[in-house]
């Protein structure tokens, strides 16, 4: 027998049906990331030794054993320092996901693989934090980090890339929301709840599904909640060759200081459809 559920949105209660309850509870939830399914694979076969990976992470590299060992490899290149740090000056073609976040998460969503090769560009002292997180969600190859950090690379004179970034306020002067594509990387719940007016919703969590729709000729503006997860974005935009395109520093929370249009807010509590 199907038992109706009560909920409390705001101090108003709310009665639902089971099945009501299931919908509202499962919409705009994103999918599982795709190393899930790896994850249970390890599960049921093993890992490597902890000892082993984080022994195998804490190689040091030099400027050329770095650039030799990612080009022999194939190995993805992360980097895991700040976004304004990053957006700076990094290596060409490596991925930005940041320590301070929910770095492992991520960088199961994006990577995918949990057997790909991996060289990590991190702050001073958090090379070993990095490879223990990353084990966390099952990687187990990553071959090492650069030693020095990226400054060790720029003093090497080698090829530094840039990420085309701008204030709100640039932002605030230049665009217009009647002609300019804007598009923003957040969680559904959080565009609906508020948004810049005419943005296009397109969560990061689905990149490697919208990407594909990119006009690489037309240029947009881009932007998450405070610049992490748009500058993963950018750093996987770069380097498949996108580079028509504007990351908005800040994000949301300092666009929303500005007098560009935006609709008006929903409390994301009260998004329930009733």
């Amino acid at each position: 027998m199907n038992k109706d559920i009560k909920i409390d949105v705001g101090g108003i209660s709310i009665t639902l049906t089971k099945e009501q309850f299931k919908k509202e509870v499962l919409s705009g939830l994103t999918p599982p990331p795709g190393y899930f399914p790896q994850n249970v694979l390890l599960n049921i076969n093993g890992y490597e030794s902890y000892d082993s990976i984080m022994e195998k992470g804490k190689r040091a590299f030099s400027v050329q054993e770095f650039e030799i060992v990612a080009n022999e490899t194939e190995a993805v290149i992360l980097d895991t320092r700040i976004d304004t740090e990053f957006s700076a000056g990094f290596i060409p073609n490596s991925i930005n996901i940041g320590i301070d976040g929910d770095f492992a998460a991520w960088a199961g969503s994006m990577i995918i693989d949990t057997k790909q090769a991996i060289v990590l560009v991190t702050e001073l002292g958090r090379e070993e934090e990095s490879v223990m997180r990353l084990s966390r969600v099952g990687f187990d190859n990553v071959l090492g980090h650069l030693a020095g950090g990226f400054k060790s690379w720029e003093n090497a004179d080698k090829t530094v890339d840039k990420v085309p970034r701008i204030t709100a306020i640039e932002f605030e002067k230049v665009v217009n929301t009647e002609k300019d594509r804007v598009i923003d990387i957040r969680k559904e719940s959080e565009y609906v709840a508020e948004h810049v007016v005419n943005a296009y919703s397109m969560p990061l969590a689905l990149i490697n599904n919208w990407i594909k729709d990119i006009n690489p000729e037309e240029h947009f503006y881009m932007h998450c909640a405070g610049g992490y997860r748009s500058m993963i974005a950018a750093s996987i935009l770069l380097s498949r060759g996108y580079r028509n395109f504007t990351e908005i520093a800040g994000g949301f929370k300092a666009i929303s200081e500005t007098s560009i249009p935006k609709t008006d807010f929903i409390c994301q509590s009260k998004l329930l459809t009733l």
